[in-house]
């Protein structure tokens, strides 16, 4: 069970304003409630789970807003990519897999397509889509990207993801990047197995790491890989080391916005380290937010121990407060979007109608 807020000491606080929980169930247990009134959580990720129907959504995600501070808003997340990973159901925007967008060669309607769906998720409370995609699909036998991914070349990828990107920050919702420093050659699900990507860095450098290069001024939060990438870091997972997440994503790349973990849940992770050992790890590599996506007592305990590791450690205690610094300047940023409209012109706007329409064309 999560503690009671007034329970917390400040490195507890301090620690859960760095994780982003889901749940089972359409309703919110009363202590996630209890824990985001008292800024002890930075956000919650939703899946098809939690959501039977877009106003029993909304509702939902209003009983957890209720009573947090207007000024840095919870994170409230989910994957809402198109094609085969896509959260919410009509009536919401149904887009095609990205590879399918993007082979329509027209970067203004993906751009159009994503503003029209940020719209419709910030008008059921949504301030945050795990998209777009940056991986470039080099592999035909990768079982996770795939047409996830906007094409077979990097260009084919900077030109729509970006679009995509800007689209949802036109309509409301944040972005976030995924996966660095690139899923897309691998022949491996991280959900289930460790992946390892074997190219030499001038590889990487051609294709893999463009698109985040070209977005890294562009989209306020990237997600980080649980693979091993032999030619930067051959020990640990990117998402645990220093060497992706420091000296490559910021130092070389430039990368000043939140960097997530991908879940900590996955099996990449879960066969190697508890949950967390891995939060720890990789919060000292460099990431600013853990998604701890099922389990809510995993997501407890990983609170409890970042804060006994910044009660021992002045040195992470330090790289705590950043990780935190980050993440409520990316909460923060949530409160210059454009404002939510109501669901129902969100849904039925011209625009709407429009996109929906030309989507139909492409399939």
């Amino acid at each position: 069970m999560l503690r009671s807020p007034n329970k917390m000491n400040e490195l507890e606080r301090m620690a859960g304003n760095v994780i982003v929980c889901g749940f089972a169930g359409t309703e919110a247990p009363p202590g996630i409630r209890a824990w985001l009134r008292e800024e002890a959580v930075a956000g919650l990720i939703l899946f098809k789970r939690n959501i039977d129907d877009l106003h029993q959504a909304s509702e939902l995600i209003t009983s957890c807003v209720e009573g947090t501070d207007p000024a840095k808003p919870i994170l409230v997340c989910v994957d809402q990519e198109g094609g085969r990973v896509a959260r919410f159901g009509e009536p919401i925007l149904q887009l095609p897999a990205m590879r399918t967008l993007a082979a329509a060669a027209d970067a203004p309607l993906t751009r159009e397509a994503a503003s029209v769906l940020a719209r419709q998720l910030r008008a059921i409370g949504v301030n945050l889509d795990f998209a777009p995609v940056l991986d470039v699909d080099t592999n035909p036998n990768n079982p996770i990207i795939g047409d996830r991914a906007f094409g077979q070349t990097p260009g084919a990828v900077i030109e729509h993801a970006l679009a995509f990107a800007d689209g949802l920050r036109a309509g409301g919702v944040l972005s976030c990047g995924k996966h660095f420093p690139g899923h897309g050659d691998t022949d491996l699900d991280s959900h289930l197995a460790l992946p390892t990507l074997r190219h030499d860095s001038d590889r990487l450098e051609a294709v893999e790491l463009q698109p985040f290069r070209a977005a890294a001024g562009r989209i306020p939060s990237l997600m980080t890989a649980h693979v091993v990438f032999e030619a930067v870091d051959p020990e640990v997972p990117a998402t645990m080391s220093r060497a992706v997440i420091v000296e490559l994503l910021r130092n070389d790349i430039g990368f000043e916005g939140a960097v997530f973990s991908d879940d900590l849940e996955m099996k990449a992770i879960t066969d190697r380290y508890s949950i967390e050992e891995a939060g720890v790890l990789a919060i000292e590599a460099g990431c600013d937010i853990l998604l701890v996506c099922s389990d809510l007592a995993a997501a407890a305990r990983l609170r409890e121990t970042l804060a006994t590791e910044a009660d021992r450690s002045e040195l992470f205690r330090a790289r705590l407060a950043e990780a935190q610094a980050r993440a409520n300047a990316l909460r923060r940023r949530a409160v210059e979007l454009p404002p939510a409209l109501p669901l129902e012109i969100a849904l039925e706007s011209a625009e709407a109608r429009s996109v929906r329409a030309r989507l139909q064309q492409l399939e």
